[in-house]
């Protein structure tokens, strides 16, 4: 139970990490494409150097690749989708991995879903399908679609480390350093290289990228993959508060009330699922 509480503390610090992302994005008048390609590519100089002096060895294996280009999906998706629908809307679309999750172990592992788990799926996707109605009168569906598609491979993040031969770590810097060396060549297009646009870039790599997927990997050591997508609730939350408060985007009606919806029913799972393991023990 220690070891439990202290991974799902790390998945916790790990997701106020990711929250920072939407605002730092936002303040980078860079494409989308080079933001992802340098905070990947900082990123991965982050991790690489946890792994040297940590003295880990990189794991390759098929289960590992996979959660790499999952690595690589939700970086590049989330990127491209936060310029082009709001912060809200990206996060919040982003974090119905929790559903694709259920639906992923279900079909890979025939770990069948029980009353709550659909009770959940249904609530988080009426969540979403407010946040759409909203992206639709906005003119954002487009951005709201690469949000969604972010939360299916964000859903593979959250299974580094489940199956034969997996090693999260390694999906982490094998991702962020193949997105890193893919996209950062875009940056020598761009203009501005002034110390304000700098700043947020090194903290997307420091702080969003590589920090935070440090924390997350060591936090789903011991965090079952359903568990751990439903403690990153704080996200969700903290993402759109901190953009709509350093950059001045603001958050509609509908949206807010797509939010509460997704990040009550989440957190309430959460909220029922520990109470269950804990009547168990």
């Amino acid at each position: 139970m220690k070891e439990r509480n202290r991974s799902v503390l790390f998945v916790f610090l790990a997701s106020v990490c990711f929250s920072t992302g939407g605002l730092f994005i936002k303040l980078v008048p860079w494409n989308a494409l080079a933001i992802n390609g340098a905070r990947n590519l900082i990123g991965a100089l982050v991790i690489g150097s946890y792994l040297l002096i940590t003295r880990r060895r990189i794991v390759f294996s098929r289960r590992v690749l996979t959660g790499a280009l999952s690595m690589i999906g939700v970086t590049t998706l989330f990127a491209l989708a936060n310029k082009m629908t709001t912060a809200a809307n990206t996060i919040v679309l982003q974090f119905t991995a929790p559903v694709f999750v259920i639906i992923f172990m279900a079909v890979l592992y025939r770990q069948k879903p029980g009353k709550v788990d659909l009770a959940v799926c249904f609530l988080v996707l009426l969540g979403v399908v407010l946040f759409f109605v909203d992206g639709i009168r906005a003119g954002n569906l487009a951005g709201n679609l690469l949000a969604v598609l972010s939360g299916v491979c964000y859903a593979g993040v959250f299974m580094m480390n489940t199956g034969k031969n997996a090693d999260a770590i390694s999906s982490c810097f094998l991702g962020q350093l193949a997105a890193g060396l893919l996209f950062t060549p875009l940056c020598f297009r761009e203009t501005d290289f002034s110390l304000p646009v700098l700043l947020p870039v090194l903290a997307l790599g420091v702080i969003q990228v590589g920090g935070a997927y440090i924390l997350f990997s060591i936090g789903i050591r011991s965090t079952p993959p359903v568990t751990a997508s439903l403690i990153t609730g704080m996200e969700p939350i903290m993402n759109p508060l901190l953009v709509a408060a350093f950059y001045g985007e603001t958050i509609t009606a509908l949206s807010v009330a797509g939010c509460v919806i997704v990040v009550c029913s989440i957190l309430g799972y959460n909220l029922w699922l520990a109470k269950k393991q804990k009547d168990c023990a």
